[in-house]
């Protein structure tokens, strides 16, 4: 592996030239920052993180919405990345130091097995982006109990996508394209990116190599003047995707405008839950109406840095005051955060 490593890495500097590269994926980042990959290639071939974690792209919002239930009485089920976001009047670990009943879960089908225990209301709060939307989808169709209910957070990658590079405040020039996400959704949304944008795009696995021969093959695409859809995780993602998952989603989410933490609001990137399955949509069950609300943190530069357009080592904050016992901003999280692997694995 060393020996082919050393030679994709003498490709890459071959063809190199002045690109700027977004991937979407904080397992990506991860990899990246663990494996020192940005220390391997030419500096004017630029890597840099995109909303690629599912928790840190949760606005205040959605975090509000779930303290009110929490406030209510509701018994509040997430995963346990979700207690420290914060929203504009505070986190769920705050609502569960102030006595409301706040469980941590791994999954939706442990959320739905509580409900089935207890003789309380139970709320899932579905942070997540098209990898996980499936499971939630699968749960309600199975008929949970009458006291459980979820509070859909779940995200759309490829709308973001659309934002950023019409936005032009990255100046992206490829993407790579994360591997979870498109094992569910396949390589046929992104084509639109190559087609009417001309942006060299390759889907990507999650080992060093992977990510290596992600960057080589969109060098060698704008190299010879190509811009497509590339599919180096073939051993995991078709083209189609998996075609159960998204008949589920299709059955129980409808497509609707709204905020992302760092974002303004992006059109059609949010999975709400159809009418038909309105008895477990937690925001109708309980009459949930929280207006948008302000995600920055003072001095904190989590919006930047999810849009790609920061790095952590830029804040000032990071590193300081804001750290992974103490994260004052989302992407310091969890530990898919582009803030949170930079305190593990920067060496700045």
């Amino acid at each position: 592996m060393k020996n082919l490593t050393r030679e994709i890495v003498k490709r890459i500097e071959n063809i190199s030239r002045p690109v700027k590269i977004m991937h979407v994926c904080g397992s990506h980042e991860h990899t990246i920052m663990q494996n020192g990959i940005r220390s391997l290639i030419p500096e004017e071939v630029e890597v840099v993180a995109g909303p690629g974690c599912p928790v840190c792209c949760v606005p205040s919002r959605e975090v509000d919405e779930c303290l009110q239930l929490a406030r209510q009485g509701v018994t509040i089920t997430t995963f346990g990345d979700m207690l420290r976001v914060p929203g504009a009047t505070g986190t769920l670990a705050d609502a569960k130091a102030d006595g409301a009943d706040v469980r941590v879960v791994y999954g939706v089908s442990n959320a739905v097995e509580i409900a089935e225990k207890v003789n309380n209301e139970v709320a899932f709060m579905a942070a997540g982006f098209e990898t996980t939307a499936p499971t939630t989808a699968s749960e309600i169709v199975s008929g949970p109990p009458e006291n459980f209910s979820v509070l859909s957070c779940h995200r759309l990658i490829p709308p973001a996508l659309k934002f950023l590079i019409e936005s032009g405040e990255v100046n992206l020039n490829a993407l790579i394209e994360p591997g979870h996400v498109s094992t569910i959704i396949g390589t046929h949304p992104y084509e639109i990116f190559s087609q009417q944008y001309g942006i060299p795009q390759v889907v990507a696995g999650f080992n060093p190599f992977d990510v290596l021969i992600a960057i080589y093959l969109i060098l060698k695409q704008i190299k010879e003047g190509k811009a497509e859809v590339q599919n180096e995780y073939k051993r995991a993602v078709k083209e189609v995707g998996n075609l159960k998952a998204q008949q589920l989603m299709n059955e129980v989410f409808h497509v609707k405008s709204r905020e992302w933490r760092g974002f303004p609001e992006i059109p059609d990137s949010f999975y709400e839950i159809r009418n038909k399955y309105s008895q477990f949509n937690a925001r109708v069950k309980f009459d949930v109406h929280v207006e948008k609300t302000q995600d920055v943190v003072t001095g904190c530069i989590c919006g930047p840095i999810l849009r790609g357009v920061s790095r952590p080592e830029e804040c000032k904050l990071f590193r300081k005051e804001c750290n992974p016992v103490n994260p004052i901003g989302a992407c310091m999280v969890s530990k898919e955060g582009t803030c949170n692997i930079a305190y593990r694995y920067s060496t700045f």
